[in-house]
């Protein structure tokens, strides 16, 4: 059985890869604890956010989305000494913003969901990659996105970590063509 290259070795990474990297999400909730988690990923290794993960789960309330857009300044010291997170008052800060823009997001009528999928007319893109070292760091799609959401008031969304974000929840599919997962998540 193959895999994308990037998966390796690891059995965490192996478990992601084949169980929730690349499958469509639609869950507003389940979307925001993926973008805080890219979000936190940024200049580190996803294995790193990997091993942090249940830490991340607790920390944040298992991402309601109205409970971190709630957060206040004492939550914010709280989870900066938390030595199971990634403790940058940046990252912690934007998810809190991000919740709250989700919210309004949802009180204008439009989930986090459809805003996402709207701009691939609610399919799935399909890179159609024959190995990693044609996945992209970011493109036209994830720099729309990416704009859209910081003009929205969003912050940490830069195009590279949409771009991850992007490939995470299924919206593109970089799956490699040879891996298994590709013809599963192609049906």
């Amino acid at each position: 059985m193959y895999r994308c290259q990037w998966a390796g070795s690891n059995e965490n990474m192996q478990i992601y890869h084949d169980t929730t990297w690349g499958v469509p999400e639609y869950d507003d909730q389940r979307l925001f604890r993926k973008l805080v988690l890219d979000m936190n990923q940024a200049g580190l290794s996803w294995q790193t956010i990997l091993n942090k993960m249940d830490n991340f789960d607790q920390a944040y309330e298992q991402f309601e989305i109205e409970k971190v857009a709630q957060f206040d300044e004492e939550k914010v010291e709280e989870l900066m000494q938390n030595a199971g997170i990634i403790r940058n008052r940046r990252k912690i800060e934007a998810a809190i913003i991000n919740a709250q823009k989700i919210l309004e997001m949802q009180a204008e009528g439009l989930s986090f969901s459809d805003y996402l999928w709207g701009f691939t007319d609610h399919q799935v893109v399909d890179n159609h990659i024959q190995s990693s070292s044609e996945v992209p760091a970011k493109t036209e799609l994830s720099d729309k996105i990416a704009k859209d959401l910081k003009k929205r008031g969003f912050k940490f969304v830069g195009s590279t970590t949409i771009y991850a974000f992007l490939q995470a929840v299924g919206i593109v599919n970089d799956h490699e063509m040879s891996c298994f997962r590709y013809t599963e998540l192609s049906k």
